[in-house]
């Protein structure tokens, strides 16, 4: 079985937790390959994809919409786990993304969402997205739970050793 790990990720956080998904199948006996989105041509090769994306203002980075729907069809005819990250804080808010995931998931067919906390490093942002976080008083910090992510992967590593 070979999963294709990838992300869209503005500052690398995502990235992250797309690294940490692809540590936790890869020792789970699967051959993995992890890489950003935008490194990613087609999905031959692959037998599964876990797909993911930042989350600014309740949607995922363009990068991400436009490789859905790209790619819906190769999507649609294999196993398919989305995540999104972005929520921030203790504990993170917003707690849910908008509706656009619905619209995800069923063009991908998706087994499954999860929305992961995110990490804000304030010394990254462009001066845009500084004053859109000081807008809305966004705070700063990693909010990410390696557990949870690890939690999830194994289920995925689970789900396709199941026979279908």
């Amino acid at each position: 079985m070979r999963v294709l790990v990838i992300a869209a990720s503005r500052h690398g956080g995502t990235m992250e937790i797309a690294d940490g998904i692809g540590a936790v199948l890869g020792k789970a006996g699967l051959r993995v390959d992890v890489r950003p989105i935008d490194r990613v041509a087609t999905l031959d090769g692959f037998d599964a994809v876990v797909l993911g994306s930042a989350v600014y203002m309740g949607r995922w980075l363009e990068p991400a919409r436009r490789f859905v729907d790209h790619h819906a069809a190769a999507l649609a005819t294999r196993p398919v786990w989305l995540f999104s990250s972005g929520p921030l804080g203790d504990p993170p808010k917003p707690v849910e993304v908008s509706g656009d995931i619905a619209t995800l998931v069923e063009s991908t067919h998706a087994r499954g969402h999860h929305l992961f906390a995110g990490v804000l490093d304030k010394g990254e942002l462009g001066l845009v997205e500084r004053a859109v976080v000081g807008a809305v008083h966004a705070p700063a910090g990693d909010f990410r739970s390696w557990d949870e992510v690890a939690d999830w992967a194994l289920d995925i590593a689970e789900s396709l050793r199941l026979p279908v």
